[in-house]
């Protein structure tokens, strides 16, 4: 192949890359494995976003965490998790059109429903299972919820969010979305369901406050009307949704509200003794019970003490405080740059539009559903982000191209 036919080749392997992430890591980072094969081989010009500084002090402050914390190879895990962090790389140097970015976020709209699709056959099973085994079907389904594609219930819920959050801003600020408009809120509907179905509360709450975000900036009188289809669902929904919702203010004993104190008082532990570096990556799970109050009475609720369950506890226990604040700069980095770009915009919609809103709206969802998981150590999750921000700079800098032939052209 010549020059261009390899990066013409290496923008389709980091589209699909980016595109099959919806059905799973395997086949998603073969392809970015090729993608930055050919990438570098064609010697086109690499491109990082205006975060580039940022991000490499975080992955510096996680290597250096990994080196003091004593047992290098327990962190082994995260350091191998940086191969992940090149999906920004190629998705910004390759995907340079906003068409491109639309029909990548159509894509995972696609594999997202499918995805539901294949959540709803499994919670049919679920239910009959538990019924003929005479089972409390919410005892039995909170240990072993849908998973669509994923091998989690956390990880298809958080992908689902996202897929669901980006259609979302397609449909409301993309021109592209008035063709088809019934295909889009099908492929919404779908996926919408399949968050309910997997009753991951943190995902229901950063999927609500993501699209009043996205109905705010669209039409504002539409963002009263969610409140009112929240209560529906919850008056007229199934009765483990509202079993679901209520465990967040009235927890049951197949609810994790109790354990999830005793993470948040391990972490804060952690955090205390080991501010400045953390106790490097892995290592919170390895150490728990080293940390874990002497009050806590035992055995331990049920529940997952692999991590923390919370994204600022968990960084800040690995790796240190400043590197969750250097995270934390970059995440509010991410939100300035593209509400900047959003206000210098024309009115109307546009595909740059779509893409800031969607990004911001992405940001907002996980950090709000980061108070109850670590979702950014998701490796699905990760690259959903990164390609999203990637996406997100792309059109800040077709916007500032648009505006600067408009300014030499007058």
């Amino acid at each position: 192949m010549n020059r261009e036919q390899m990066v013409s080749a290496a923008r389709w392997l980091a589209l699909a890359s980016s595109a099959v992430i919806v059905v799973g890591i395997a086949p998603s980072q073969i392809l970015l494995g090729l993608a930055l094969l050919l990438l570098f081989v064609s010697r086109e010009k690499l491109q990082l976003p205006p975060i580039k500084w940022l991000l490499a002090l975080f992955l510096f402050g996680t290597l250096l965490a990994v080196v003091l914390s004593g047992d290098a190879r327990a962190g082994w895990p995260q350091v191998k998790k940086i191969y992940v962090f090149s999906q920004l790389l190629v998705v910004y140097s390759l995907l340079r059109t906003t068409e491109l970015a639309r029909w990548l976020v159509i894509g995972w709209a696609a594999l997202g429903s499918i995805s539901a699709f294949r959540g709803f056959v499994q919670f049919v099973h679920k239910f009959y299972q538990a019924v003929a085994a005479h089972r409390d079907f919410y005892a039995a389904y909170m240990g072993e919820r849908i998973t669509g594609f994923m091998s989690h219930w956390y990880t298809f819920s958080d992908v689902e969010m996202l897929s669901l959050i980006m259609l979302g801003a397609f449909i409301f600020f993309s021109p592209a979305a008035r063709r088809f408009i019934w295909v889009w809120l099908i492929l919404a509907f779908f996926m919408a369901f399949g968050v309910l179905l997997a009753e991951t509360r943190a995902v229901w709450i950063g999927t609500v406050v993501g699209v009043l975000y996205l109905t705010w900036f669209w039409k504002k009188w539409v963002t009263a009307l969610v409140p009112v289809v929240l209560g529906a669902l919850l008056l007229f929904g199934p009765h483990t949704f509202r079993e679901r919702a209520e465990s967040l203010v009235h927890p049951g004993k197949d609810d994790s509200n109790q354990f999830r104190v005793i993470l948040d008082r391990t972490g804060m532990r952690m955090i205390e003794a080991h501010p400045w570096f953390g106790l490097g990556p892995e290592m919170p799970r390895k150490d728990f019970f080293q940390y874990l109050p002497a009050d806590v009475p035992r055995p331990l609720p049920s529940g997952s003490y692999m991590h923390l369950h919370n994204l600022y506890l968990e960084y800040a226990a690995e790796r240190g405080i400043p590197v969750l604040l250097v995270m934390l700069v970059m995440l509010g980095k991410i939100v300035w740059d593209y509400g900047k770009t959003l206000r210098a915009l024309p009115s109307g919609r546009g595909d740059p539009r779509f893409l800031l809103h969607g990004g911001i709206a992405v940001v907002i969802a996980i950090l709000i559903e980061g108070v109850a998981d670590v979702n950014l150590g998701d490796s699905e999750v990760l690259t959903m982000f990164l390609v999203v921000v990637g996406l997100g700079y792309v059109a800040v800098d077709v916007s500032r191209a648009e505006n600067s032939a408009g300014v030499s052209t007058a």
